[in-house]
């Protein structure tokens, strides 16, 4: 990293909280190095209280952009010039761009997932999906597979700030898309367990599994997977989840985050320097295994 600092090289941040055990950074700097890109990509802590003048910090110290991720990501932008009309759809950003002071946020998080799914050879589309979730990445996840074409989508939450957010969610893609979008609540373990037993993938679109919540789980137990169900956690830090060990031990096709990360990311990168990321390079380099 320090040979190919100057005094040129622009800054990229990560700013979210908790957020030093993201991936992102060794991610984005090693394809930077890769095709020769004068950049550098650091992660700050930043969370709720601090966004406001994170976001300024960007225009003073002229970054060309950030990622965002929890809590800011349906916080941060209100204090940006413009945003994506994905962002404006689904009300949440992580990836801000720079452009000579005028902000602009996307959110990539959705184009990831599918992608992952995609490269992972796994197709939801005009299938069933059961998702949990009603934040910044699980909204990006759920209005992305709608508009990509899963016909029908069971989303749950628990009661908490998301989760009128949720309804919204669901009302957007019923009245915006071809897909058959239903809200839950969480604690109606009932309804979470039929609704599984009737789709073909089953997403975790929340921190639960992350750290610090390494031992929550958004599935109460075993009971509620079967063989044929493909299970996706959003999280990728721990790589297996309390919940994707449940799935493995009933014989399921599971799925970490980490190619989420890394085809968001990729979006991402794109944005700040007009060239895409070398997928395969960085498959390589970073190890990624989905199934990890």
């Amino acid at each position: 990293m320090s040979e190919r600092i100057t005094g040129h090289t622009e800054l990229i941040g990560l700013m979210a909280y908790p957020i030093r055990h993201s991936s992102s950074p060794a991610m984005q700097n090693e394809a930077f190095a890769a095709l020769g890109i004068d950049y550098a990509y650091l992660a700050f802590e930043i969370d709720e209280n601090e966004i406001e003048d994170a976001v300024k910090a960007i225009r003073t110290l002229k970054m060309r952009g950030s990622n965002v991720s929890m809590p800011n990501k349906t916080l941060v932008g209100k204090y940006l010039d413009e945003l994506s009309p994905a962002s404006k759809l689904t009300g949440s950003v992580n990836t801000i761009v720079n452009d000579n002071g005028h902000l602009t946020g996307y959110v990539t998080d959705g184009i990831g997932f599918m992608s992952a799914l995609k490269d992972n050879n796994i197709d939801p589309i005009g299938k069933k999906m059961t998702i949990v979730g009603a934040g910044g990445a699980a909204t990006a996840v759920e209005i992305q597979a709608a508009l990509d074409g899963v016909a029908e989508m069971s989303i749950f939450n628990i009661r908490d700030k998301f989760f009128p957010n949720g309804e919204e969610t669901a009302r957007k893609i019923n009245e915006q898309t071809n897909c058959k979008a239903t809200f839950y609540d969480l604690a109606d373990t009932k309804k979470l367990k039929e609704e599984m037993d009737s789709s073909y993938i089953f997403v975790n679109g929340t921190g639960a599994g992350m750290k610090p919540l390494e031992d929550v789980s958004v599935v109460p137990d075993k009971s509620y997977f079967r063989p044929e169900l493909i299970v996706v956690d959003v999280p990728y830090s721990p790589l297996c989840t309390k919940m994707r060990k449940m799935a493995k031990e009933v014989g399921c096709k599971t799925m970490n985050g980490l190619g989420m990360m890394l085809f968001q990311g990729s979006a991402a990168f794109e944005l700040w320097t007009g060239k895409p990321m070398p997928i395969e390079h960085m498959k390589k380099v970073l190890n990624i295994n989905y199934d990890d």
